[in-house]
């Protein structure tokens, strides 16, 4: 006795097409489904890094900043990006000093693409930078605790403040990310002897040494002040001295 015939639905197509060709409970019709594409495999996270190498891409006029993210085997895990300039805002910083007076907005991103957006609204006095996920959602702030003697950034989440970066030597990049009980749990520096020392020799590269794996939003927030400690927290050099 013969089998009844499978019921109405999609099958893997008889032709050996990729995708699946719909049995209407009698016969094979000319609908197909084409497959998915396979999803890419998932990149390294930042979050995941106990180091992270930023190389400062060296441009002959600083109009657009761009930071590689390398992991601690020199391989590219991600990057810094500043984003939203108008051809404005590029004229003015081109012919005048008013960089700090500008607001700017800058992207972290890894393999899976923007994983954090910051934002430095324009500097009166203190500077401070807003940190959300890319969908918008609030993480916290960077704000400058400080004007005079050795600057000190407080990262602050929902109103409470999270932990602290403070600038011990900025000429010589040393700079200590504390937790809110004051641990270091971060250092920002240029004294790491785990890649060649060729790394280290100009101005625009630094490492980021991450103590442990570190709870949300601590990380987030000491993700966004190490790797834009340059672009979005410099403002006075001397403050930093």
């Amino acid at each position: 006795m013969s089998q009844p015939p499978p019921p109405p639905g999609w099958y893997p197509d008889p032709g050996g097409g990729p995708g699946a060709r719909w049995w209407d409970g009698q016969g094979w019709t000319e609908h197909v489904q084409q497959a998915a594409p396979p999803s890419p495999p998932a990149g390294p996270s930042l979050y995941d890094q106990p180091v992270l190498l930023v190389n400062q891409k060296t441009k002959l006029i600083e109009l657009t900043n761009e930071y590689a993210v390398l992991d601690g085997g020199g391989q590219r895990i991600g990057a810094v990006v500043q984003v939203g300039q108008s051809s404005l805002k590029k004229a003015v910083r081109l012919v005048s000093n008013l960089d700090q007076f500008l607001t700017h907005r800058l992207e972290v991103r890894d393999a899976r693409g923007p994983v954090l957006v910051l934002t430095r609204p324009a500097k009166l006095v203190r500077s401070r930078v807003v940190v959300q996920r890319p969908d918008g959602a609030p993480v916290g702030e960077i704000v400058q605790a400080n004007v005079f003697g050795k600057i000190r950034f407080d990262l602050v989440a929902g109103g409470q403040p999270v932990g602290a970066i403070q600038a011990e030597n900025w000429r010589a990049w040393d700079f200590a990310i504390t937790d809110a009980a004051g641990v270091e749990v971060a250092r920002i520096t240029k004294k790491w002897e785990g890649l060649a020392r060729t790394m280290f020799t100009t101005a625009d590269r630094y490492v980021v040494l991450v103590r442990y794996r570190l709870p949300e939003p601590l990380a987030s927030m000491v993700i966004a002040s190490a790797l834009t400690v340059d672009t979005a927290l410099k403002q006075d050099e001397r403050g930093f001295n």
